[in-house]
C-alpha cells in the first residue's frame, strides 16, 4: 500500500515539473533570447550600413557627428527630464542635423525605407489609411 501511494506521487511531482519547466522555457525563449537575438541583428544591420560608406563619407560623417554633439549637447539646447536637473542631449536635435548635412544616422534610414515601403503598399492598396 504504501508503493502505490509513493509511485503516485512521484507521477504527479514529475508532471508538475515537466509542466512548471515549459512555462520558464518559453519565457526565456520569448524574452531574453529573442530580445538578444534582435539586438545581434540590429547590431549587424547596423555595422554593415555603415561599413558600406566610401572613405570620404566616413570622413564627412565623423566632421558632422563631431558638430551635430556639440550642437545637441549645448546647455540651451538639452531636454528637461526628470531626474536630471540639467537635462539630457538633444537626440531628435541630433538626428536631424545628420541627416540635413547629408549623413543619415542608421535609425533615421531605416525609418525612411519603411515610410517608403508603406508608401508603396498603400498605392498598391494593400494599406488602407
Amino acid at each position: 500500500m504504501q508503493t502505490h501511494s509513493s509511485k503516485t506521487r512521484l507521477v504527479i511531482l514529475t508532471v508538475l515539473s515537466i509542466v512548471l519547466e515549459g512555462c520558464s522555457i518559453s519565457d526565456w525563449y520569448n524574452g531574453y533570447y529573442v530580445e538578444r537575438s534582435s539586438s545581434i541583428s540590429f547590431d549587424k544591420e547596423r555595422d554593415a550600413y555603415y561599413n558600406a560608406e566610401s572613405p570620404q563619407m566616413k570622413e564627412l560623417r565623423s566632421k558632422n557627428q563631431e558638430y551635430c554633439l556639440e550642437l545637441s549637447n549645448k546647455p540651451e539646447n538639452r531636454v528637461a527630464r526628470i531626474g536630471f536637473p540639467n537635462g539630457v542631449w538633444n537626440q531628435p536635435m541630433y538626428e536631424q542635423c545628420m541627416e540635413k548635412r547629408g549623413t543619415p544616422t542608421y535609425g533615421a534610414y531605416v525609418s525612411e525605407q519603411v515610410k517608403k515601403r508603406d508608401a508603396e503598399r498603400r498605392a498598391r492598396g494593400e494599406i488602407v489609411l
